[in-house]
């Protein structure tokens, strides 16, 4: 019981901290949907316009690519939100280079591909 209550003391002693940590954590949530969203959309356009075999190809990686890219936001942003709440409360916060990294690389993959996709259907 007295840690429970010690665990809220903290919490209360890092309540801006805290506050910022979720809305980060929201603002992953929402560029996840948005990847996602991309790759659906592009999916959906060239379904109705479809006619080269090899573009074809080049959406599904896409699509592929972006729910992937999607669920690993959704994980890692879950996750460094954890890390991060009990980082605060223990005053060791780290910067989150890793999953930036990461999901840096994702999307310039993406992004090359969709480049290569307008390419080829011109």
């Amino acid at each position: 019981m007295k840690e429970k209550i010690r665990t809220v003391a903290e919490d209360a002693k890092y309540i801006q901290q805290h506050l910022a940590n979720e809305r980060t954590f929201l603002a992953w949530i929402r560029t996840a949907i948005a990847i996602m969203g991309i790759g659906f959309l592009i999916m959906n356009l060239h379904i109705k316009s479809s006619t080269h075999p090899l573009s074809n190809a080049v959406v599904q990686i896409i699509g592929i690519l972006s729910v992937i890219t999607g669920i690993c936001t959704i994980i890692f942003s879950t996750i460094g939100y954890f890390l991060k709440a009990k980082q605060i409360n223990e005053q060791t916060f780290r910067t989150s280079r890793p999953l930036v990294l990461f999901l840096g690389m994702l999307m310039l993959l993406i992004t090359l591909l969709f480049g290569y996709y307008f390419f080829i259907t011109l």
